[in-house]
């Protein structure tokens, strides 16, 4: 028998922490001094408290694990959990990595809105293209609504596009424009160039899974190369919205962003944003 003192040190847990679990009924002493009050514990119960412990690290509450105690949950359970746990975690972690970069970038557009950039935008024009694509409708134009849309669509696009033995014939691209009849909701489009007629892609979309499309030539796009994640793209955009204002243009229709670099590593993609202009008095 240990003292309640010597099983908070061995369980590695305070002791007041004991005495509530106590209070609460979740963990008994073993036997408790009638004439003193004093607890004491047997060694068997460091297993009780261990469950006790994972559980209330997963982040159950103290009732909760009252519950899954009584039903005498197993270290396989127990491991089960802790991997849905993790998975819960991770995903918490990811999405705030994610809003940090946004408020990453928004900051940095703020801090860079007075300077209209000179350097790194081009005129140019756009070849037509054909396109196998996957398209899908997000709540806005946020990144976070686009990345949860676009990037499955990717990943279901290239399967199909394997499936089906059609080839890219150059980088991936992605375009947007308003979703008919919605409240700010835009169709998200997937897009992968491919060849005229390659292997039966000849604008049929029927026997692919994928929607094959040709992109018209645009005349005048204003570009800019963008490095690093698309959730940090803002400042790239407004810099060029800012460009194309304080150059007398006007945009025409929607921009495309096309993957020159792409890497298991999103901080080292490199994307070109390509948005189509016209001048204000054409």
């Amino acid at each position: 028998m240990f003292s309640i003192g010597e099983f908070a040190q061995h369980g590695r847990v305070s002791v007041r922490m004991l005495r509530h679990y106590d209070a609460i009924g979740l963990l008994r002493p073993a036997c408790v001094d009638p004439a003193t009050g004093y607890r004491s514990y047997q060694a068997t119960q460091l297993a009780q408290l261990n469950r006790i412990i994972a559980l209330k690290d997963l982040g159950f509450t103290l009732q909760q694990v009252q519950e899954i105690m009584a039903e005498q949950v197993s270290a396989a359970e127990l491991r089960g959990m802790l991997r849905l746990r993790r998975a819960e975690i991770q995903s918490r972690i990811d999405a705030e990595t994610s809003r940090l970069a946004r408020v990453e970038a928004r900051l940095a557009t703020i801090e860079d809105e007075a300077r209209v950039p000179a350097d790194g935008v081009v005129i140019k024009g756009l070849a037509p293209v054909r396109v196998a694509e996957l398209a899908g409708v997000a709540g806005g134009y946020q990144p976070e609504a686009i990345t949860s849309v676009i990037q499955p669509l990717y990943c279901d696009l290239w399967q199909r596009m394997a499936s089906a033995r059609v080839t890219a014939a150059g980088p991936a691209m992605a375009y947007y424009e308003d979703a008919p009849a919605s409240d700010g909701a835009i169709v998200v489009h997937a897009a992968v160039p491919v060849a005229n007629g390659a292997n039966g892609a000849d604008g049929a979309d029927g026997d692919h899974g994928f929607a094959v499309v040709d992109l018209a030539a645009v005349d005048s796009a204003a570009a800019v190369i963008h490095h690093g994640s698309m959730d940090a793209v803002l400042p790239a955009v407004q810099a060029l919205a800012r460009w194309i204002d304080a150059s007398g243009c006007r945009a025409a229709g929607y921009a495309r962003e096309v993957t020159l670099e792409w890497s298991p590593d999103p901080d080292q993609w490199v994307t070109e944003l390509q948005q189509p202009i016209y001048a204000s008095g054409g």
